[in-house]
């Protein structure tokens, strides 16, 4: 292996250089046994973000608009409740948020398709915390998704 080599496979990370080695990972998504693209399959970073963004700029414009005398560190704590509130409320019976309907994503447990409210809040409790929605598996689940056993995927 000459230095290119050994560099690029740092770069790409260890995924790409068990690949590299015959390791055969599947798609994301296999082992749940959902689709590999299309409707049902595992929603991408992208998608997860910019809906992400787009609750939380809602929560901050409630927050803003409603609850805080103008913008300071109270308003973001007032927006993370209101996260809090809005978050457990829809994913719990509806199964998405309002920026993860605008981005065509749902949450759904696995097994049973349907995230029970108990479900909704600890998905909900971890996604708060920050660390658990950073630490990612094989799939692109968060850990506050595999706590809660709940898969988030394109509708």
């Amino acid at each position: 292996m000459d230095n290119r080599q050994a560099i690029g496979s740092w770069l790409s990370g260890p995924r790409a250089a068990a690949e590299d080695a015959g390791v055969d990972f599947g798609y994301r998504g296999e082992q749940l046994g959902l689709p590999e693209h299309g409707p049902g399959s595992i929603a991408r970073p992208g998608r997860r973000l910019g809906a992400l963004a787009v609750d939380w700029a809602l929560c901050l414009l409630i927050a803003y608009g409603l609850l805080a005398d103008g913008y300071d560190q109270t308003t973001s704590n007032w927006a993370l409740l209101v996260f809090f509130v809005l978050s457990v409320l829809t994913v719990g019976t509806v199964g998405f948020t309002p920026g993860k309907r605008l981005f065509g994503l749902r949450v759904v447990a696995e097994g049973t398709g349907r995230v029970s409210p108990a479900r909704g809040l600890l998905r909900t409790v971890l996604l708060c915390l920050a660390i658990p929605a950073l630490v990612w598996d094989r799939d692109g689940r968060g850990l506050h998704d595999r706590l809660a056993r709940t898969v988030e995927v394109r509708s």
